[in-house]
């Protein structure tokens, strides 16, 4: 029996699963930067300061600051600032404050981000199954009330509700935010649940840990991804194959044509 017949419900991570960065992180900072007539530290440079500086807030002050009461912006010009200084930069307030307001800015709007070729097509394909299509995603209120309405991906159409860290105040991996969504899609049974994601750890393990089936996508190949194989993951391409997995339970990517009409779509 197709494990599609068996739900009610899947949830679906966001960023790398459903929509990507255009470029990297760290050519944003730079631009910033160099917007205000400052030089740029280096875009590799940059990635990794954030990297370091984002992973130290989300200890301190975990879901954006929701739980100690911190305002998100308040969060995030913390965050630059910091990852500025990692860096080996430290402005002024008035240079900080020009840059900051311009990378605050942009991740706002849906301009540094890109939408898979499947993943509308996907999400509507499974509200058209009748299974309600929840998402869990570690950001903010931004996503939810601008970033993905404006990539058209909209709460009605392409989903029915969502559970965001910055807003519930639990984060992945915490099996809190997934018996959050389990809750809000109407008590469902975690056995008729699937999570979909980019991450063993922030999606797979702690879905699969609260009894939810799970599936991981490998959009980029990446080095990580045999070893999910190897602990028993399904690890799928794309979400044309999901949807091919979800409906024959098999493995393999779909045909060609298959493949290029799910993208026309």
């Amino acid at each position: 029996m197709a494990l599609l017949s068996r739900l009610r419900l899947v949830t679906v991570d966001v960023t790398g699963t459903l929509i990507a960065y255009r470029g990297q992180l760290g050519d944003y900072y730079c631009t910033a930067a160099r917007s205000a007539g400052m030089p740029c530290p280096g875009y590799t440079r940059m990635h990794q300061s954030f990297n370091a500086a984002y992973a130290d807030m989300a200890r301190r002050h975990p879901c954006f600051g929701h739980a100690s009461g911190m305002p998100d912006v308040d969060w995030w010009k913390t965050c630059v600032r910091d990852s500025f200084a990692r860096a080996g930069y430290v402005y002024d307030d008035g240079t900080f404050e020009q840059i900051f307001r311009r990378i605050y800015s942009v991740f706002g709007t849906p301009a540094p981000y890109s939408v898979f070729p499947d993943a509308r097509r996907f999400l509507r394909w499974l509200r058209d199954q009748k299974v309600t299509v929840g998402i869990i995603s570690n950001a903010d209120h931004r996503y939810r009330d601008v970033v993905l309405p404006a990539l058209g991906l909209n709460q009605g159409s392409e989903w029915d509700f969502g559970v965001f860290s910055g807003v519930a105040g639990v984060e992945k991996p915490d099996r809190r935010i997934y018996e959050m969504a389990l809750e809000a899609a109407g008590g469902v049974a975690p056995e008729h649940a699937l999570h979909i994601g980019d991450s063993m750890s922030k999606d797979y393990a702690p879905a699969r840990a609260v009894g939810m089936h799970a599936l991981l996508l490998d959009r980029f190949r990446t080095a990580d991804a045999e070893r999910w194989r190897r602990a028993g993951a399904p690890v799928l391409p794309d979400l044309v194959s999901a949807q091919h997995w979800l409906t024959t339970g098999d493995h393999s990517p779909p045909a060609v044509e298959e493949q290029r009409t799910a993208e026309r779509d």
